[in-house]
């Protein structure tokens, strides 16, 4: 008998806001980090854009949180866990 051994693997994950559902099968989820300056000590913004991949119909401004996959496609990395 072979031994199984289980493989554990952390995945990031990331919460979001749907952008774009034009595309079948995927989305393009924007998080937006905001971080302190360390010279200026000046609270900015910073934005980027993901493709997730999804199989339900999922609405622009929806919050959803996506998680590491693997490559779908050239630009698709990450699936859609769960929406709120």
């Amino acid at each position: 008998m072979k031994k199984e051994i289980a493989k554990i693997t952390k995945k990031r994950e990331i919460q979001g806001i749907v952008v774009s559902n034009k595309m079948t099968g995927t989305v393009r989820v924007e998080i937006e980090e905001i971080y302190s300056h360390k010279e200026y000590s000046k609270v900015m913004r910073r934005q980027k854009t993901f493709f997730a991949h999804t199989n339900e119909p999922l609405e622009v401004g929806t919050k959803v949180t996506i998680r590491e996959c693997k490559p779908y496609s050239k630009n698709v990395n990450w699936v859609v866990v769960n929406k709120q």
